[in-house]
């Protein structure tokens, strides 16, 4: 029986590829026609600062940011002024399209939030993607965002993987999450689940012996939520974070602990990969240092090709200052845990996660461990990545939710049928 779910993305999958691409150049384009084709940007935070220095490169100067902040308001960023809505809509609401480029995570701002401040201001307001769409060379892809059409040419795999999910809640954010990539629906997505990103507790079970690997550790966040929410019930944690400074912090989290915990915990500055050797780590310190395999002055890969991101990269480093490379040693998982069986691994690495599953196809294939990996770096993590895994081991039963607001920290969770708390609901 074709159920919702099914019928849902038989429809958004319809559209041929040809006129999609017709149809993200239009989106942008119709509406600014109709404001005389000015710009105003509503967010002057990471991703406002991007879309302003990518219009720049093509042609196009912003009039100015709009901010929430009191604090921003009445100063300039990169030769922009900053204003109130208020002020901005009484001066610009005639003949100007207010972009809203406000999408981070940790954040509880949800696009409807803007849309209906601007609108009540009588401004013609749009989400920021269509904008991207349109100078797409310069400013994408950007995590989940990219072109729409490349969606309908994977369209087989998109709707292969529709199939994996093991309950009618997957199956939904799934197709809400499509539906996001194709047509930049934000309203269409839920809240956050309430349980602990990579902690669920009504789907496995969590044993005193557990062998974990951390892949992304960052400053240990992941490590102190394991504590909050099990306490001392683990044998052993492999956590792994390249970037220095994070590593570093990451590495006094674990000294604070009580030698017992601490002694369990093993720390290393390393990158996860398909193949062992050396990555670029764009280093920032933060949650979002990323790793490539592009050289470090020129963003170009080793096939002499420019890296998917480099165009995008080099727009935001203008804009902000960030770029700080580094190169740092990469490992197979399959190589690190030796004789180890690893029962859990948890993935979010900045884009790099296929890559990371890649070499540890082995280890997953012979213990089947719980897989808890992020699906919201890329466009195609959405499908590609419960598609590896299932290719990998077919006792897996997988599950999708979201962690955070639209699209931020969506959790692809692959759990062997044996660790199930709870009988699938399909």
């Amino acid at each position: 029986m074709v159920d919702d779910a099914e019928k849902e993305l038989s429809r958004l999958l319809r559209t041929d590829v040809r006129t999609m691409k017709a149809q993200e150049r239009d989106v942008y384009l119709r509406l600014a026609r109709e404001r005389s084709g000015d710009i105003v940007l509503v967010g002057a935070g990471g991703l406002g600062r991007k879309i302003a220095a990518g219009l720049r490169v093509n042609g196009v100067e912003p009039l100015a940011f709009v901010d929430n902040s009191p604090a921003r308001q009445g100063t300039e960023v990169d030769g922009l002024r900053v204003l109130a809505a208020e002020a901005a809509a009484a001066e610009f609401r005639d003949d100007a399209v207010f972009i809203v480029s406000i999408w981070g995570a940790n954040s509880p701002h949800r696009f409807a939030h803007t849309r209906d401040q601007l609108r009540a201001l009588g401004c013609a307001v749009m989400v920021f993607p269509p904008v991207c769409w349109r100078f797409a060379e310069d400013l994408l892809p950007h995590y989940l965002q990219d072109l729409p059409h490349k969606v309908l040419e994977q369209s087989a795999q998109v709707r292969g993987a529709l199939d994996l999910w093991s309950d009618d809640a997957s199956r939904r954010e799934y197709v809400s999450q499509v539906r996001l990539r194709l047509t930049a629906d934000f309203d269409g997505l839920e809240h956050p689940v309430r349980h602990p990103q990579y902690f669920p507790d009504d789907l496995f079970s969590w044993s005193d012996d557990e062998w974990m690997v951390d892949g992304g550790a960052y400053d240990g966040d992941t490590i102190r939520s394991l504590l909050r929410v099990h306490g001392n019930r683990f044998a052993h944690v492999l956590a792994l974070e390249p970037d220095p400074a994070n590593c570093r912090r990451l590495r006094e989290t674990v000294a604070a602990l009580d030698d017992a915990t601490g002694a369990r915990i093993d720390c290393r500055q390393l990158a996860l990969a398909s193949s062992p050797g050396e990555l670029v780590l764009d280093s920032t310190g933060t949650a979002a240092s990323a790793t490539s395999r592009a050289t470090a002055a020129s963003g170009v890969g080793a096939n002499g090709a420019e890296e998917p991101d480099a165009r995008a990269t080099r727009a935001a480093e203008g804009a902000s200052g960030l770029g700080n490379r580094l190169i740092v040693e990469a490992a197979r998982l399959d190589d690190l845990v030796g004789s180890a069986a690893p029962t859990f691994i948890k993935l979010d690495i900045e884009g790099a996660e296929p890559d990371a599953l890649a070499g540890a196809r082995d280890t997953i294939r012979s213990h089947g461990p719980v897989v808890a990996v992020c699906v919201y770096h890329r466009q195609d993590h959405l499908w590609r990545i419960p598609l590896m895994l299932r290719e990998v081991r077919d006792d897996y039963a997988f599950f999708l939710r979201p962690h955070n607001e639209e699209g931020w920290d969506l959790v692809c969770y692959a759990v062997p049928r044996s660790r199930l708390t709870r009988a699938p609901s399909r």
